[in-house]
C-alpha cells in the first residue's frame, strides 16, 4: 500500500509515554517530521526529569493531552540540518528546552522574548500550527527549527547540561534580569530541591556568598559539601532565623508547597529583593 503525502514526510522515533492519568510510562512508537529546512534533527542521549513532566503526565493541571512523551530538558547531538540551517553542523553538542516554536514577527520574538508569545508552541504536550502534536524527549530522536536549538560548550557535559535548559534558566534568568550577580553580595537559597540545588551552584558561579535555607536539616551536609553552599540554614528554627535577620541582599524562593513569606522577607537588608520561582503543585 502506498504512503500518503503525509506519511512520506515522516521519520520512525521510539519513546516513552503515559497514556492516561496513571502517569504509568510505556513504550511508544510515534513519527517526528523530516528534517525541513530550517531544522536540525537530534539524537538525543539524555533528558532530565523536571517536577512538572510528573504534573502533565497524572494531569494535575487538567491539560494533558494523551498520550504525552514528556521532557524538555534535552541534550544530544546533531545528526541532520537543513540547507538554511548556519547555526549547527552535524556532530554539534546541542540541548532543546521548554519551547520548540513561536510566531518569530511580534514584538515579543523580535526581543528574544519568545517565551511571553502569543502563539507560544511547547515541546511536549502542545501542537504545531498544522494541527501535529509535539512529543517530549523521554525518547531517542527529535526535530528543532534551529532559532530554538542551543549549542553546548565542549567543557559542559551534557548529562550535566541537561536540566540547565529549564530548571538552571528559571533561577539564571531572573538573577541576571534583576541583578542579583554582585560578586560579594549574599544569597539566601530557600528549597534545594531542583531549582535550589541549581540556584546555590549559580549563584556561587557568580562569586556570592550563598546560605541554603531549608527546613530539612539533613540537607546540610549535601548543601555545603556538594554544591558548596557557604552557609546552611534551618527554615524552622526559630533562633538559627532571628540569628539571620537582615543579612542577606538577595533570596530566591524555590519551595512550591504553600509556606509564609514573613519569615524569608525579614532575611533581608532593607531594600532588598525577594524572587519566587517555583511552580504550583
Amino acid at each position: 500500500m502506498a504512503k500518503s503525502a503525509e506519511e512520506e514526510n515522516q521519520q520512525k522515533a521510539f519513546g516513552w509515554a503515559a497514556t492516561d492519568n496513571s502517569g504509568i510510562l510505556s513504550p511508544f512508537n510515534f513519527s517526528r517530521r523530516e528534517n525541513g529546512d530550517d531544522d536540525v534533527t537530534l539524537k538525543i542521549l539524555y533528558c532530565g526529569v523536571c517536577h512538572s513532566d510528573l504534573h502533565t503526565l497524572r494531569n494535575d493541571w487538567g491539560f494533558s493531552f494523551y498520550p504525552v512523551v514528556p521532557g524538555h530538558e534535552i541534550s544530544g547531538v546533531v545528526t541532520e540540518v537543513g540547507k538554511n540551517v548556519t547555526k549547527f553542523n552535524i556532530g554539534d553538542r546541542v540541548g532543546v528546552g521548554v519551547l520548540v516554536g513561536s510566531c518569530k514577527t511580534c514584538e515579543c520574538c523580535e526581543q528574544d522574548l519568545e517565551n511571553y508569545c502569543p502563539r507560544i508552541i511547547f515541546t511536549y504536550n502542545s501542537y504545531n500550527p498544522d494541527g501535529t502534536k509535539n512529543y517530549g524527549g523521554y525518547s531517542d530522536m527529535i526535530v528543532v527549527d534551529q532559532r530554538y536549538v542551543l549549542r553546548f560548550p565542549d567543557n559542559l557535559p551534557l548529562d550535566a547540561g541537561a536540566p540547565l535548559l529549564c530548571a538552571g534558566i528559571t533561577v539564571y534568568s531572573p538573577m541576571k534580569y534583576y541583578g542579583m550577580t554582585e560578586a560579594g553580595k549574599h544569597l539566601g537559597v530557600s528549597g534545594l530541591g531542583g531549582l535550589g540545588h541549581v540556584a546555590v551552584k549559580i549563584g556561587k558561579a557568580f562569586g556570592l556568598k550563598v546560605t541554603a535555607i531549608s527546613s530539612s536539616p539533613q540537607k546540610e551536609s549535601e548543601a555545603i559539601n556538594r554544591l558548596g553552599a557557604d552557609s546552611f540554614l534551618v527554615s524552622n528554627d526559630p533562633e538559627k532565623m532571628k540569628s539571620a535577620i537582615g543579612t542577606m541582599d538577595y533570596i530566591i524562593d524555590t519551595v512550591s508547597a504553600v509556606h509564609p513569606l514573613l519569615p524569608l522577607l525579614s532575611l533581608l537588608k532593607d531594600g532588598s529583593l525577594l524572587e519566587e520561582v517555583m511552580l504550583e503543585g
